[in-house]
Parts: structure tokens; C-alpha cells; sequence
């Protein structure tokens, strides 16, 4: 079992619009609402891909509610009811152009206890997992070394973790040694102060991280391990809905470790999915089709050596 942790659960409101004008009024032409949140975008890709998964985190509210609610039946519900309620997120799909705005809703505040709660319950979730994923913000009341800890709790259990996150809880959690970080290149450059990606993932290893995944967008990915460097590239570049891609990058990583597949492998299937999603209609969902076209022909170029 693959469990994925969402501390700020969401549910993701997708609008399309024919054309998206600024202080003007917009008749939208489909509506789509899916659980959201970082780790339920990896967990429903994951679930897609034939892995079992499971889901914890927070869910609070009447939007809570709908969140367990529309998660599929191949995800297993672990999530911690809170008193507050779950956050929205709204993307506005410009039809013509594929571009997207995203407006995000604050999280719910997390009480003391809530928190001790959530703490006790992954320990007993983690003790089952082949593998975590550490995914997205913190909602306000949570402590800002949260990821630290459960990355801590992962490591010492034997569990293989991924920590997706950003800003000083990113900085946190790599000085406690995660298995996998997966910043984009604007959370590597603010972790590092480096906008050279290469120079920067090397030096996220020299601060803790066992390897580094840098999501590069459209140009694909660069990754420093123990075993090599790597840039993976994807054959086309693709437009449309970028919500959820990074995500799926995380979900195809987290799949081909558990499978054993080497790092160009892990890198190929991330490349592949997250172009995928780009192209699905849906925030959190890829074109099932495009990724088994995409996977033969992203190019992963580097030389096995140590980083």
C-alpha cells in the first residue's frame, strides 16, 4: 500500500470559459469538481495506475463531506474529520487559448488536538506502507516542522518517503533526510538561492534529501540521486490544464519505486504522465492514451554516476 498524506485537503472546482477577459462576466460551459489537494491528486493517479492507496490528511465540513464523497472507490479513506471546514480551489479554463487561472481558498485551522490525533493515526497508517508521500501546504495551526517529523516517523518505520512541498517546510523537511524531494524550479531556486536547476538539486542532497526531482514545466525534469544525474525531456510540448501535473510527476516516481524500476524508468513514466494530465480535461486526471503514447519517447539523457 502507497499512503498519501494531504494536510490541506481541497476540492478542486474546474470552469471552462470560451474566452477569459478581465472584469467581465463569463458564461461557463462545463463544470467538473474532484477531491483535491496534492496527495489526492497522487493518490487518484496512483489508484489509475493499479497501485493500492491510501489517503490521509483532513477533511472538515460540508466540503469536506463532498470531498470523501467523489474519491473513487479504489482509494482508501483515511482522512481525520477537523472542525473546520475544507478549502476550495477554483481553476478558470480559457477554451481558446488552454491557459488557466487557479484561486485558492485558505485551509481550515487545525486545532492542538487535531494535530495529535492526525500524528497517531499515521504512525499506525505507516507502519503498513510500502511507501509516503508527503504532499502540498499546511493549513493554518499546523507547526511549520510538521513534514520534518512525519518524514522522521516514515524513516524510522523503514518506509521509503517523498516530500512535496515548499518554503521553510520544504527547507525543514529536507534537513531531515526524506528518500525523495520533488520542488519545482521556484521552490528549488527560493530552498537554494540558485536558479542554476542542476547546481541547485545537488545542493538539496548536500542539505539532506537522498535525491532530488526538479520539476522543470514543459521542459521536463531534472533529478540528482547517489546513482546519477538525469534530465528527462518530454517529445512535444503540450497545452491545456496544468492542475494536478506536478502531482502526477510525484504519482509516477512514487509507482516506479515501489515497482524497483531504475531512476531513467522513473523519470520516463513521470515525464509522460505529467504531459498526460496537461492534456485531460480534468484537474488530477491524465488522458490514459497520451501517456502510453508519450512514455516510448521521452528522452532521459545523463550519466549514471554518483552525484
Amino acid at each position: 500500500m502507497i499512503l498519501t498524506v494531504t494536510l490541506n485537503t481541497a476540492l478542486d472546482l474546474t470552469y471552462r470559459v470560451p474566452v477569459l477577459r478581465p472584469h467581465a462576466a463569463h458564461r461557463v460551459t462545463e463544470v467538473t469538481e474532484r477531491p483535491g489537494g496534492k496527495g489526492l491528486n497522487v493518490a487518484r493517479v496512483l489508484a489509475a495506475l493499479g497501485h493500492e492507496v491510501t489517503v490521509t490528511g483532513f477533511a472538515g465540513g460540508a466540503t469536506g463531506e463532498v470531498v470523501r464523497d467523489l474519491l473513487p472507490l479504489s482509494v482508501g479513506d483515511a482522512l481525520l474529520p477537523v472542525s473546520g471546514a475544507t478549502r476550495r480551489t477554483v481553476a478558470v479554463v480559457d477554451i481558446r487559448t488552454g491557459d488557466t487561472t487557479q484561486l485558492n481558498e485558505p485551509g481550515p485551522l487545525i486545532t492542538p488536538a487535531e494535530w495529535s490525533a492526525f500524528q497517531e493515526a499515521y504512525e499506525d497508517l505507516v507502519a503498513d506502507a510500502d511507501a509516503v508521500a508527503l504532499c502540498g501546504s499546511l493549513p493554518p495551526g499546523v507547526p511549520v516542522g510538521a513534514y520534518a517529523g512525519l518524514v522522521r516517523k516514515a524513516r524510522a518505520a523503514g518506509v521509503p518517503v517523498l516530500l512535496d512541498t515548499s518554503g521553510e517546510p520544504l527547507r525543514r523537511g529536507v534537513a531531515a533526510r526524506p528518500d525523495l524531494v520533488k520542488p519545482n524550479a521556484d521552490e528549488l531556486a527560493e530552498l537554494t538561492g540558485s536558479h542554476e536547476p542542476l547546481r541547485a538539486t545537488q545542493d538539496v542532497r548536500r542539505r539532506g534529501a537522498q535525491a532530488v526531482v526538479a520539476s522543470l514545466g514543459s521542459e521536463g525534469l531534472i533529478a540528482a540521486t547517489a546513482e546519477g544525474r538525469w534530465r528527462a525531456t518530454p517529445p512535444t510540448r503540450v497545452h491545456g490544464n496544468p492542475t494536478g501535473a506536478g502531482d502526477s510527476v510525484t504519482a509516477g516516481l512514487l509507482s516506479a519505486l515501489v515497482e524497483g524500476l531504475p531512476w531513467p524508468d522513473r523519470l520516463s513514466r513521470a515525464v509522460a504522465l505529467s504531459a498526460a494530465t496537461v492534456l485531460a480535461p480534468a484537474a488530477g486526471e491524465f488522458d490514459r492514451s497520451a501517456y502510453e503514447e508519450l512514455l516510448g519517447r521521452v528522452a532521459v539523457t545523463g550519466e549514471a554516476t554518483a552525484a
